[in-house]
């Protein structure tokens, strides 16, 4: 119902934000048709979520970056609906602490990384490392990074060597077992500030919104050129990214949802296998149950 190649960043081919629409809504001709899809999809992966935790040999990091009010936290809702939440971790990274400060920029994602048999989901991640840092380079300076002792003293290198540092740490949780797999909620600037405004007269929405959030928006070009770079340099055959059309919610729950079933499903999974001497004691604690007084 959609055109992934509309979708995925390809890896090893440059790409454009602005070559990719906001408002792409694939086939569907109404958002019922959508959500009908969704529905089918969220029952699918409960299903194949049970057996990826009987499997234990995989498990799944889902990481979603994007400007503010693009939607993250309702797209967790409504993908990991029908998710067991005893296989489900979610973690929102927000400003570092000053413990998280005195450690390298992975350390506070890398212990949060989900075990074999769970799904991880990052709503923001180490990317906000080569994002959120990128617009105010000033944020680094409270990580004692040797070398760097103002602003002027990031480079492009500086900015290389984390990318290269984050490929890396994907590429190693990939041969773990790890798929990884990031969403890019690519929301318009015009449908944001709708959103906003929604945020701003709906009493219900007040507390979503801060005044933060406008001066933020005024960096907005600095961000999508940020967030463009970011995923040129690590969109990976192991760890690609999605930009996922964002401008319509109903469109972008039902592609996220998609994409993580297609996953799970190449995985084969299985509920394991019981041999000769399982089934052997199998026997007798049927015989003992049956034997109870």
């Amino acid at each position: 119902m959609f055109d992934l190649g509309r979708i995925i960043a390809t890896p090893g081919r440059t790409i454009r934000l602005k070559d990719y629409d906001t408002a792409y809504t694939g086939k569907f001709t109404t958002p019922a048709e959508a959500k009908k899809m969704l529905r089918r999809d969220v029952k699918r992966t409960a299903k194949l979520q049970d057996m990826l935790y009987a499997y234990s040999r995989h498990s799944i990091l889902i990481i979603f970056q994007a400007m503010d009010a693009a939607g993250k936290d309702g797209t967790i809702k409504h993908v990991m609906s029908g998710i067991n939440p005893q296989g489900c971790q979610v973690f929102s990274f927000k400003t570092p602490s000053t413990e998280e400060l005195s450690h390298d920029f992975l350390w506070r994602t890398t212990k949060r990384m989900p075990e074999r048999g769970r799904i991880g989901i990052f709503n923001r991640s180490y990317y906000e490392e080569v994002l959120i840092t990128r617009v105010h380079p000033e944020f680094l300076l409270r990580q004692n990074i040797p070398g760097i002792y103002s602003a002027d003293d990031i480079d492009g290198e500086f900015w290389e060597k984390r990318f290269n540092h984050i490929n890396n740490f994907e590429k190693q949780q990939s041969d773990s077992g790890t798929i990884i797999l990031k969403f890019f909620l690519h929301l318009s600037r015009q449908e944001q500030k709708a959103r906003f405004l929604s945020r701003i007269n709906n009493k219900r929405k007040n507390w979503k919104f801060t005044i933060n959030d406008i001066n933020e928006r005024k960096k907005w070009d600095a961000y999508q050129e940020a967030f463009e770079k970011a995923i040129n340099k690590t969109s990976t055959p192991h760890a690609p990214w999605y930009i996922i059309p964002a401008d319509h919610k109903w469109f972008m729950r039902t592609v996220v949802c998609d994409i993580l079933v297609q996953t799970l499903e190449k995985l084969d999974l299985k509920y394991p296998e019981v041999g000769p001497e399982g089934r052997k004691k199998l026997k007798e604690a049927k015989e003992l149950l049956m034997n109870e007084e």
